[in-house]
């Protein structure tokens, strides 16, 4: 009697675990990719911020599926160009100490722009690529807080509290040291900057419109995701800032952030996940649309998808 009361609350505890999403529910070797994969945030991004993921849930998903997972740290606001060396140095820096020869590299956001300036820079380096809602068009958000602040003449002083809440962001964060530039942030995703930036990095683009990029490129597999919800779960705080910025799209499929084509590079797994642009990270604390994916889910099987594909 002991003996099977034991059991049933062993089992209790499990589904338990299961139900919450805990990391021992995804004991198993389902993401374990033969490189590591390699999450890179966005602006305003971070690795962890105390018990706070950028990847919440992700990353810790995609380790407890056999993956090895780096979260590298760059500035939470600066140009492309600057944050791409930050990334390429610090993939150097893991080939350095442990040996690996290449990386599945993950962009989320402006993180999607830095991969691309690697792979341009040390392609050797690249296994694959994916972008989950990069503006590689750039954003009419971009656009349009560049024109604004311009005309009511507050351009220093905005993007002076930007920039000091992007170092704000890498202090908590661990890094206080990384420069942060908020006017070359929305200069880079501005869409005359993103078409000169794809003249002179093409790799991955669709040369149609809205259209898909080539599979691979250099050996490597090239990847591409978005979302076009704004407003998902009424819980959520940030939802209502998405649904000021979406209004920059006079109604164009958008997350908030990023246009539907805009996200086009590569092959596109989907463009119409009905996630807006921080349900494609899982924030804020897994809030989002109730009977929509589970991003974690995304990710993990993304992950299946690279270890079938030999990366």
């Amino acid at each position: 009697m002991k003996r099977f009361t034991i059991k049933r609350l062993a089992a209790a505890a499990t589904l338990g675990l299961a139900l919450l999403g805990a990391p021992a529910a995804y004991a198993d070797t389902y993401a374990q990719t033969q490189y590591p994969i390699v999450l890179v945030h966005g602006a305003l991004g971070f690795d962890t911020i105390g018990p706070v993921n950028y990847w919440f849930g992700i990353a810790s998903a995609l380790r407890s599926g056999g993956a090895t997972v780096y979260q590298p740290q760059l500035s939470a606001l600066n140009g492309n160009e600057v944050r791409g060396e930050q990334l390429l140095a610090q993939l150097r820096q893991l080939k350095a100490t442990y040996g690996h020869t290449r990386f599945n590299l993950v962009g989320h956001s402006q993180g999607g722009i830095a991969v691309r300036y690697v792979e341009a820079m040390a392609p050797e380096l690249v296994a694959s690529i994916t972008t989950v809602d990069t503006p590689h068009l750039g954003t009419p958000v971009a656009d349009g807080v560049n024109r604004d602040t311009a005309q009511f003449g507050v351009s220093g002083p905005a993007f002076a509290i930007l920039s000091a809440l992007g170092s704000v962001i890498s202090f908590l964060s661990g890094a206080p040291t990384l420069p942060q530039d908020a006017a070359t942030t929305f200069n880079d995703s501005s869409t005359a900057v993103a078409a000169t930036f794809n003249a002179q990095y093409p790799v991955g683009m669709p040369t149609t419109p809205c259209g898909q990029g080539p599979a691979t490129a250099n050996g490597a597999r090239l990847y591409s995701a978005g979302g076009t919800a704004v407003l998902t779960n009424f819980a959520d705080p940030t939802d209502s800032l998405l649904v000021l910025t979406s209004s920059y799209f006079q109604g164009a499929a958008n997350d908030g952030l990023v246009g539907r084509c805009s996200s086009h590079f590569g092959q596109v797994l989907r463009d119409d996940y009905p996630w807006n642009h921080l349900d494609e990270v899982n924030m804020a604390f897994g809030l989002r649309g109730l009977f929509t994916p589970d991003p974690v889910a995304f990710y993990r099987g993304h992950a299946n998808r690279l270890k079938l594909a030999g990366l």
